[in-house]
């Protein structure tokens, strides 16, 4: 009698190499589960414990809190600080939408964000009123001409402190959350949301001191100061600060996806991108310098197309991380880790949804369904996160971890596949093109099929049945769910048969594009 130990291992399927070069000889042992507990390298850390780490973080966040609410409140009044509130908040769920949408196709840690932007908010925006401040009073002082002292402030000092400051947020995700930081779409959105946070305090500042000379002059209505500055800040320009710290971010994101043999390029890159956001945002306070139409000018002629410019990068990003999806996952499909409709579904958003939608409307009630949505969710992030690191292996640019962090989330992935892989495989069948299967029926919810193969190499139910599973057309043991005879089953924790790096089983048929 065999070993069943030995059985077992060699059911499991092969991890794809990249070329022809083997990258680590037991990629293909996944962890079990409680096991794959992934340690990234980190980067001058001090601190031992992750509780005393998130608790130092938010103490120093809250107390840069209240001195920045401190400072404002006394510049700008209590009703005046009340009201620039009140305006401020407005574009800040816009923004943060915004930037979350371009994060849709693996989604950061919430975590990430807030942290950013409470930086911006809190931390930035206090060295911003100190360092400001102060430069602008020693260059008053120092040329005994407070008019210029302010231009020059205005142009030259604030462009440096303030972007120096919210800088400082992305170059800390990037060190510490090295792992959640991997392209440029993340250097956005960390840099959208430090930003956002920033000028969030800042319009809090400048409508509150516009709402107190109001109350001063006596104005009013739509000739008023704060109706004027509102319009500049919030209707006009809600983006620009975002449009500063964002190219910082691409610095950053363009770095991360840098081979690691590239070190002059990969400092390079950040502070490239840093400069450029000083230099923009150095003309754009510098413009009402310009004559009475210098910041029409540079609002039309400058910061218009460079936001557009940004914006076609960051969803130009966003689109190669799905053609990203499409081009590595068939390689993990070929090996049996996932179906071979699965790459196609997990290239598109449509299917994606969809099948968050499928998963959660086939179980019998409503925490069901949101559990096994959820699931589908954390499935397509981590089948994401595979491509994403493949596709920077391929480039030279991971560490010596990349073994174990394709294993642990390969363990991930085969945790969720009963509930996702049926939800995805029917998205990507609904979401075909017409023609592309024709004749062959679409996969049914779980348990309810009657198993018989419909042409993708599975059986058509995921219950009992009559075919062997995912990569075979023969045979009499169960599809997913139960095991019977001789044949290996694909109940949750095991594994199906290893399949050659390169080519899939005949039965296998080209997922619908």
């Amino acid at each position: 009698m065999s070993d069943p130990s030995v059985q077992q291992q060699q059911a499991r399927p092969a991890v794809p190499v990249l070329h022809e070069e083997r990258l680590d000889e037991v990629l293909g042992a996944a962890p079990e589960r409680g096991r794959g507990r992934y340690r990234p390298h980190r980067v001058g850390m001090v601190w031992r414990s992750k509780v005393f780490r998130a608790g130092a973080v938010i103490v120093a966040l809250v107390l840069c809190g209240l001195v920045i609410l401190a400072l404002v409140r006394e510049q700008t009044g209590p009703e005046g600080f009340l009201v620039g509130l009140g305006l401020a908040v407005l574009p800040v769920p816009l923004l943060m939408a915004a930037f979350r949408w371009l994060d849709r196709v693996e989604p950061g840690p919430w975590r990430n964000l807030l942290f950013s932007f409470a930086w911006g908010a809190c931390a930035a925006a206090l060295v911003a009123i100190i360092a400001n401040s102060f430069a602008t009073r020693w260059i008053a002082t120092a040329t005994a001409d407070p008019a210029s002292a302010d231009t020059l402030g205005a142009t030259v000092i604030a462009p440096v402190v303030e972007e120096s400051a919210k800088a400082a947020a992305v170059l800390l995700i990037f060190l510490f959350r090295r792992r959640e930081f991997s392209g440029v779409v993340d250097g956005v959105v960390v840099a959208g949301f430090t930003a956002t946070g920033f000028a969030f305090t800042e319009n809090i500042l400048y409508l509150g001191n516009a709402f107190g000379e109001d109350q001063l002059s006596g104005s009013s209505g739509f000739a008023s100061v704060t109706a004027g500055t509102f319009f500049v800040r919030i209707v006009m320009s809600p983006f620009a600060h975002p449009l500063f710290t964002v190219l910082t971010g691409l610095g950053f994101g363009f770095a991360a996806v840098s081979a690691r043999r590239h070190r002059a390029r990969r400092i390079a890159l950040p502070l490239l991108g840093l400069l450029l956001s000083m230099g923009l945002h150095a003309l754009w306070n510098g413009s009402s310098s310009f004559g009475p139409y210098g910041f029409y000018a540079v609002y039309g002629i400058v910061m218009v197309p460079a936001f557009g410019l940004v914006t076609w990068l960051a969803i130009w990003s966003r689109q190669r991380e799905l053609r990203t999806l499409a081009a590595e996952l068939p390689a993990y499909a070929a090996a049996g880790w996932l179906t071979p409709a699965e790459p196609s579904a997990l290239s598109s958003m449509r299917a994606r949804g969809m099948a968050r939608d499928l998963a959660r409307h086939w179980q019998p009630d409503r925490t069901r369904g949101r559990a096994a949505a959820r699931a589908v969710a954390e499935y397509e992030s981590f089948a994401t996160s595979l491509a994403g690191l493949r596709r920077r292996a391929r480039h030279g640019a991971v560490g010596p971890d990349f073994g174990a962090r394709e294993r642990e989330l390969l363990h991930h992935l085969w945790q969720r596949r009963e509930v996702a892989a049926p939800a995805l495989t029917h998205a990507a069948l609904l979401t075909a093109r017409p023609g592309s299967h024709q004749g062959r029926p679409l996969p049914t919810p779980y348990g309810t099929g009657n198993g018989y193969t419909n042409g993708y190499g599975y059986g058509s139910g995921y219950g009992p049945g009559h075919t062997p599973g995912y990569g075979q057309t023969h045979g009499h043991t169960p599809g997913y769910g139960h095991t019977q005879g001789p044949t290996p089953g694909y109940a949750p924790g095991a594994y199906p048969p290893p399949q050659p790096y390169g080519g899939a089983p005949h039965s296998h048929r080209r997922p619908p594009s």
